[in-house]
């Protein structure tokens, strides 16, 4: 009986596999320009260090892009497999520590790497508008104190939390009596 050596997770996934999912997703509706979203596109080639990277050109404005072009992924030199591995690796809720380990990286790469990723996605993510009625429980705001917490906890000694309640212009809830 012989040991196995053990499978490196980077083995198992390919860059032709994870362009073609760029592409999947991105381009869902047909490849469009990324400066003047024209329709008119030709394929230009492969990237040199990246076959797998198709180019573009369009034929209104010239304008030449890739698939990774205006990405969270373009201007890396890390593969996109390492990119797909470390988002899958952070949906799985591992530390950036644990990443590193699994993907035989610098942790200071995968620090970077994890906090785009999470700036990408903060910026796709829609605004939120709230409207109608807004209900908050248990809600405490301090406003007018940014970065000076002495003064917060010198106001709540006085006055304590009604008192700051009153200044948001959070009306505290009357306790009923019991014999009403």
């Amino acid at each position: 009986m012989s040991t196995a050596d053990p499978i490196q997770i980077t083995s198992l996934i390919d860059d032709a596999k994870c362009f073609e999912l760029i592409r999947q997703y991105r381009w869902a509706d047909g490849v469009c320009c990324t400066g003047c979203s024209s329709k008119l596109i030709v394929r230009n080639g492969h990237d040199d260090t990246q076959p797998c990277r198709q180019r573009y050109l369009c034929k209104d404005c010239g304008v030449r892009f890739d698939d990774l072009t205006d990405t969270v992924f373009a201007g890396h030199h890390q593969p996109l497999r390492m990119w797909v591995l470390c988002l899958y690796l952070m949906g799985l809720n591992l530390s950036n520590s644990q990443i590193a380990q699994e993907l035989g990286l610098n942790q200071s790469d995968v620090q970077m790497m994890t906090s785009q990723l999470r700036e990408g996605l903060t910026v796709k993510a829609p605004e939120i508008k709230l409207s109608g009625i807004v209900e908050a429980d248990e809600v405490y705001v301090v406003a007018g104190h940014k970065g000076n917490p002495e003064a917060v906890k010198k106001k709540a000694g006085r006055g304590g939390v009604e008192d700051s309640r009153a200044r948001v212009g959070v009306v505290p809830l009357k306790k009923k009596s019991r014999r009403s």
